[in-house]
């Protein structure tokens, strides 16, 4: 009668154990990315492409020097339409912490390697309107199948 006791409690402790095992999800958050859409204008991707290649390399590979950033990756696109983006912009972040206090780690870095103070990244900003508008950008999380 005991043995029979010990394995009862034996198949419900298994059984209990399979229940909260098919509870939890089968896959955890990963990295974040930021996706960037943009749309040049008409006759500005090459000018747009040589920023992208000279300034905006340089800061986002500081970025990750300091390990602000995990990468960053540019992709080109045929448009549908008008409106549609014909570049991707991504950046991708370790998780969702990765924002907390993200300007003031970054501020500095992208400072140091442009050269440029707030104010002048604040019109450069406008200044490259003149070659594109962005139409959006979206945060995506990266879930990791166990």
């Amino acid at each position: 009668m005991k043995r029979f006791i010990v394995l009862a409690a034996a198949v419900l402790l298994l059984a209990s154990g399979s229940l909260l095992a098919q509870d939890s999800r089968n896959y955890t958050e990963g990295s974040v990315t930021a996706v960037t859409a943009v749309r040049t204008h008409d006759g500005q991707f090459e000018n747009y492409m040589r920023y992208l290649g000279d300034q905006y390399k340089r800061v986002m590979d500081a970025q990750k020097e300091a390990e602000n950033i995990l990468d960053y990756q540019i992709f080109a696109t045929i448009p549908r339409s008008p409106d549609d983006p014909d570049i991707y912009l991504t950046v991708t972040y370790a998780n969702m912490a990765a924002f907390d206090g993200m300007q003031d780690r970054m501020d500095p870095v992208s400072r140091r390697v442009s050269g440029e103070s707030l104010d002048q990244s604040e019109r450069s900003y406008g200044e490259r309107g003149e070659m594109r508008r962005i139409l959006g950008t979206e945060l995506i999380r990266q879930q990791i199948l166990r």
